[in-house]
């Protein structure tokens, strides 16, 4: 058992957020610059749907989320404020769009996620392909994040999506394996975990990203991080989950900073090559920093 850092109690209580979880407004000219070319070329960040609380931060630094294949998703993950439901027809023009925000945007990194599309056959993987292509065309001196969904096995989807020249290709394994079921019930977590191990086969650099305060315990995110390093995940993202409406599972238990930070220090004595850490830390937080780990 390892020791954790002694927190007062106080600082656990689900019922209000504690201080460390403060975040700022979205304001500034960089701000304002992200905010016109997202509403002028019609495109969907994770950043909005996903309410992320480092939105102002990440638009005020001239970068964002970019999310393809339309705004509604086929899954109903209980922790995620994405709209769920029968998603309409894909933009074929999406990648040119999406692509030329990008240039305009002088985006130095960029990073691309997506709605789960499970009623094509594909599972998006072609549109995913376009992007990054159209992406690496128009601004060829911009890297490449792929947050990709759970292709369900599909294991041809996900060779078409992650061969398109990106640098990094994330799938969020979202939880531990024992919440699952109400976290995550379309998903399996032995599927995540081979997916990160066909894409790291692959020869890609591989990302995921768990979310704390579920009420998972301390020996279910160590095993995690060793399944994890065993499947060949180079990075992990940790941070605190934040319920985005009364109609989403509830914040078990707020972590405390110090908590994230040991946990930082055993992923990385576990064998992953990065650990991002902290109770604000979302999957493309400081996406830049992981590209040449």
């Amino acid at each position: 058992m390892i020791e954790l850092p002694v927190v007062p109690k106080e600082a656990t209580k689900k019922t209000k957020k504690p201080n460390w979880l403060r975040v700022k407004l979205p304001v500034g000219k960089e701000y304002a610059k992200v905010r016109k070319l997202v509403d002028e070329y019609k495109l969907h960040t994770i950043c909005e749907s996903g309410n992320c609380p480092n939105m102002g931060e990440c638009w005020g630094a001239g970068t964002a989320t970019f999310m393809i294949l339309g705004n509604v998703c086929t899954r109903s993950c209980s922790f995620c404020a994405v709209a769920t439901g029968r998603p309409p027809e894909y933009d074929e023009e999406e990648p040119r769009r999406v692509a030329e925000a990008i240039r305009l945007m002088g985006v130095k990194h960029a990073v691309i996620t997506s709605v789960n599309r499970d009623e094509l056959k594909d599972r998006g993987a072609e549109i995913w392909y376009q992007t990054v292509r159209e992406v690496k065309n128009q601004s060829p001196q911009t890297t490449i994040e792929t947050l990709i969904p759970d292709v369900k096995g599909t294991w041809s989807a996900l060779e078409r999506m992650i061969s398109a020249g990106q640098e990094v290709v994330s799938h969020n394994m979202e939880t531990v394996e024992r919440l699952y079921r109400p976290v995550r019930p379309q998903a399996k977590y032995a599927r995540s975990l081979e997916q990160i191990k066909r894409t790291k086969e692959y020869g890609k650099r591989t990302k995921t990203g768990i979310m704390l305060g579920l009420g998972e315990t301390q020996e279910e995110v160590f095993k995690a991080m060793d399944d994890l390093a065993a499947h060949g995940c180079d990075i992990l993202t940790l941070g605190q989950y934040l319920q985005p409406t009364k109609m989403h599972i509830e914040v078990a238990e707020f972590i405390h900073p110090e908590i994230f930070d040991m946990y930082r220090e055993e992923g990385l004595k576990r064998g992953l090559k990065y650990v991002e850490s902290g109770p604000l830390v979302r999957s493309s937080y400081h996406a830049e920093r992981h590209v040449n780990i």
